[in-house]
């Protein structure tokens, strides 16, 4: 059996990361007031944390509420705790309390329409892209369009790509943990 190594993975420092990462540590700290752990770890690469958050701040059809939904079920079944837990606090930001915040986690909304989005994002996920034929007509008969799917999509895997990079670096989570289901 070959030996592993064990890279730990510590979250870098201003001073620990190029001067184009410096710069976007500055806005995140003006804006949020800190720089959360797991886009810190994402400026071990130069360009990858700009890179990043170009993604996920572009313009979508999704608004914020749905995109919180999305982010939180797709974080509960990638098994990401880091994502989980930040997604609880920015859901109740958008406005969902904690028993919503736990229906989705569980896959399911009292709302019809945020119910098809939180159900078709979890057979995406769970389906790596393949989706049964019964969500996506909830999902069309909720009122989503093609450029919703195509903009769930995107919203899937921007969450899935820090679900992964969490899940593999372990980074301390800096928000309230998310208590297990």
């Amino acid at each position: 059996m070959e030996n592993l190594v064990k890279t730990e993975f510590k979250v870098p420092t201003r001073e620990q990361v190029s001067s184009n990462n410096q710069e976007i540590f500055d806005g995140l700290n003006k804006a949020l007031g800190f720089v959360p752990n797991l886009y810190a770890t994402i400026a071990y690469s130069d360009h990858g944390l700009k890179r990043y958050l170009d993604f996920q701040n572009a313009k979508t059809s999704l608004s914020n509420k749905e995109k919180e939904a999305v982010n939180l079920i797709v974080s509960q079944i990638n098994g990401c705790i880091y994502c989980q837990s930040a997604h609880i606090v920015l859901g109740k930001m958008n406005g969902f309390d904690d028993e919503q915040l736990l229906n989705i986690r569980k896959g399911k909304s009292e709302n019809a329409r945020l119910d098809a989005l939180v159900k078709l994002a979890a057979d995406i996920t769970k389906n790596k892209g393949n989706a049964n034929a019964r969500n996506i007509e909830d999902f069309f008969a909720q009122g989503y369009t093609k450029e919703t799917l195509v903009d769930l999509i995107l919203q899937i895997s921007d969450k899935t790509a820090m679900n992964y990079l969490h899940n593999l670096t372990k980074v301390p989570v800096d928000f309230p943990i998310a208590e297990s289901l």
